[in-house]
């Protein structure tokens, strides 16, 4: 047993989505949270901007005694985490692995949509798992550079006209491809489920990274022996790197429920 937090941190708030599912799998763990909403999106910046960025993430909640930390983040995982797995003493747990897996599970006619920031897709990284873990599938990627700026901002919910205008202008290819699996390579897409999921028809199954990677997280922590002992009272902690005021609404947006826990203001720089 080992009763030491686990770290999670994302560019911004959408690595709560994964936050989410490791509450639910497993309720009695202390979990650290750290959102760069300061520099929200990391999608846009060069691959030595975003290690630098992922770079402190790491060394920040290093500071916690953790006992693994959790980057969710398509974008960090897709262009850093060799590096950063190389440099840590911790445990680091991706999310592109096991979505691609997921992905490869999931599709019957071979057919996988991928979706992801412009650092994602331009990494080639998720194809490249794809092209492993599913060497007869067709992939079709597209970059959605404005979806995590929206979700940011809470344009979310169907019937948005700005939201359903760049989905339909972003999917519409994906759609025309016959895909019937489609990866959310960003942990914000899970709030635009909905929405995506209205275009891209109910026919093609969603793949969204936070869950799989949450589980994959749990899976790894129960078989090494190093869940908290049981009949602890979970708990959670964040911090984000720009203002707190719209923290709680937004966050409640993200995990689904009222968020209560304090939130602390951080620089890395």
């Amino acid at each position: 047993m080992d009763n030491r937090p686990i770290g999670v941190f994302d560019s911004g708030l959408g690595g709560l989505t994964a936050l989410r599912e490791l509450r639910k799998l497993l309720p009695e763990e202390q979990l650290v949270y750290f959102g760069d909403t300061g520099r929200v999106p990391y999608g846009g910046r060069s691959p030595e901007i975003i290690l630098r960025y992922a770079r402190q993430d790491v060394k920040f909640l290093s500071g916690f005694d953790l006992k693994a930390i959790m980057i969710a983040c398509g974008t960090v995982c897709t262009t850093s985490m060799d590096i950063l797995a190389a440099e840590s003493q911790l445990p680091l747990f991706g999310v592109v692995e096991p979505a691609a897996q997921a992905a490869a599970r999931a599709t019957k006619n071979g057919k996988i949509g991928l979706i992801g920031t412009a650092a994602t897709i331009r990494s080639g990284a998720f194809q490249r798992l794809l092209g492993r873990v599913a060497p007869a599938a067709e992939v079709f990627a597209a970059a959605c550079p404005l979806f995590v700026p929206l979700v940011e901002c809470g344009r979310v919910e169907p019937g948005d006209v700005v939201i359903e205008t760049v989905t339909a202008e972003y999917l519409a290819p994906i759609r025309a491809a016959g895909v019937d699996t489609l990866v959310l390579g960003c942990t914000h897409y899970p709030l635009l489920e909905r929405v995506i999921g209205n275009f891209i028809g109910p026919d093609v199954a969603l793949v969204s990274t936070g869950a799989v990677g949450a589980r994959r997280v749990a899976e790894e922590l129960r078989a090494g022996n190093l869940l908290a002992a049981p009949g602890g009272a979970g708990a959670c902690r964040y911090y984000v790197s720009d203002s707190t005021d719209d923290f709680a609404r937004l966050a409640g947006l993200f995990m689904g429920a009222p968020v209560t826990g304090a939130v602390e203001r951080v620089s890395l720089e």
